[in-house]
């Protein structure tokens, strides 16, 4: 009988097809992984191996990755993929359900003293990849790119195909990192932006159709104008690819269902889902926190009765889909001013500002006592 290894398997089926076939596997695996080994074996190996490398050669794929901090020695990272002896990638895993965060991470320790150019982040369903743009040899803060398994565009399958053995280039790869980054950032200030337009914003906006002194009641005006105006453009575009996407799908006798789903592939990068009047934008950032919510009440409340309702100013997390038994609400739109609120006892809402999702942990106590009072 013969067999293929797996980077000749790869070869054989189309590399956007591997992709798909891995993020069914991370849905449907992902919510029965409770620790960083299993989350390994499940998810992040396979991975590896739809990237055309053989997770069970260690000329390829160095597990526990040795790599000696000064006086410390012995420290090992998850994974190095290797070539020619060398590290090109350090890899470090965290468990599914765990958040990503760099703060302290042993990859920012490991990057400046390895000859690896890349390192990745991963929880098996988020992957971060960073290089050293801003300084060498000091890995950046920032990724210059994230991709989500459970949200994939095929902007996304795209570069992740440049990390595959075959096409692996690391010329390639930093010669779009840049534009990748910055790309990133900006698409995060425009989602910020389109939720809740700054006075800047607006201003710049008002100059090109207002020949008249800006004051604070124009301005105000004005704000509401720009939030919709951007709100309807979004939903003109989707509406006229909606239209040219089905009309081509019939064409061809697909299913009309196949070319919504494609106009969904096409919302602007973050955004989840825009409200028919075009007023209430969901963010990926949003339902992040709507599932940081959930994993923190996970052991208390069946996450089946863990929901959210999005509204123009917040997001509410619920049980039963009830606004009567809020958990919690994000006010997420102001990246300068971001906050999560609960109910007290008097039923006065109190807000705490955070800044960044990662201090929604911080509340854990405030967000298990509020969901036990509809146990």
């Amino acid at each position: 009988m013969c067999t293929f290894a797996p980077e000749l398997k790869i070869l054989f089926m189309d590399f956007k097809d591997i992709i798909k076939q891995l993020s069914e596997r991370v849905d449907k695996l992902k919510d029965n992984l409770q620790t960083e080994e299993a989350t390994k074996n499940a998810l992040i190996m396979p991975f590896l191996q739809a990237l055309g490398y053989d997770v069970f050669n260690p000329y390829e794929v160095m597990p526990e990755f040795t790599c000696d901090i000064g006086t410390k020695k012995g420290e090992k990272i998850d994974y190095a993929i290797m070539k020619d002896g060398k590290p090109i990638i350090l890899i470090e895993c965290k468990t599914c359900n765990e958040d990503l965060t760099l703060h302290d991470n042993q990859l920012l320790r490991y990057f400046h003293v390895s000859e690896a150019k890349f390192g990745i982040l991963t929880n098996g369903v988020r992957y971060r990849f960073y290089t050293d743009l801003e300084n060498k040899n000091k890995m950046d803060e920032k990724p210059f790119l994230e991709v989500n398994l459970l949200d994939l565009r095929d902007a996304h399958i795209e570069e992740l195909k440049k990390f595959h053995k075959s096409y692996f280039d690391i010329e390639n790869i930093l010669s779009s990192a840049s534009e990748l980054k910055y790309m990133g950032e900006l698409k995060h200030v425009l989602i910020s932006e389109f939720g809740s337009p700054s006075p800047e914003f607006t201003k710049l906006l008002t100059r090109q159709v207002y020949d008249y002194p800006i004051t604070a009641k124009v301005l105000e005006q004005f704000t509401a104008l720009v939030k919709r105006s951007i709100a309807n453009h979004i939903n003109d575009a989707i509406t006229e690819r909606l239209k040219s996407a089905i009309q081509t799908t019939q064409e061809k006798g697909d299913a009309p269902q196949e070319a919504i789903e494609a106009i969904i592939q096409q919302l602007p990068e973050g955004v989840v889902n825009i409200s028919e009047d075009g007023k209430i934008i969901t963010t990926q950032e949003e339902i992040e926190a709507f599932y940081i919510v959930r994993s923190i009440l996970r052991p208390h409340i069946s996450c089946e009765r863990i929901t959210y309702r999005d509204f123009q100013n917040w997001f509410s997390i619920l049980v039963d889909d009830t606004q009567r038994r809020i958990i919690c609400k994000l006010y997420l739109s102001n990246p300068e001013n971001k906050r999560i609120s609960f109910y007290g006892d008097d039923n006065k809402e109190v807000k705490h500002q955070i800044q960044s999702l990662d201090d929604i942990y911080n509340f854990s106590e405030q967000v298990i006592e509020a969901g036990k009072k509809f146990v």
